[in-house]
């Protein structure tokens, strides 16, 4: 999914933690602990709108949503 991103975008990249959160919207099963927070209190970046654009672009050409 990096690649196809950085292929069809200009090389922009994305982070793991940031497919897991758009898989997580889409309702689409990841691993029960992947990419959660230490702890309940820390903070985790959100991804941006133009990153989430690319990777929502990605799972429907691999035709995961």
């Amino acid at each position: 999914m990096k690649k196809y991103v950085a292929e069809h975008n200009d090389g922009m990249k994305v982070s793991n933690l940031y497919i897991a959160q758009v898989k997580r919207k889409c309702g689409i099963e990841v691993g029960e602990t992947f990419n959660l927070p230490k702890s309940e209190d820390s903070r985790q970046p959100q991804c941006p709108k133009e990153k989430e654009d690319a990777i929502v672009e990605v799972l429907k050409a691999f035709r995961m949503i």
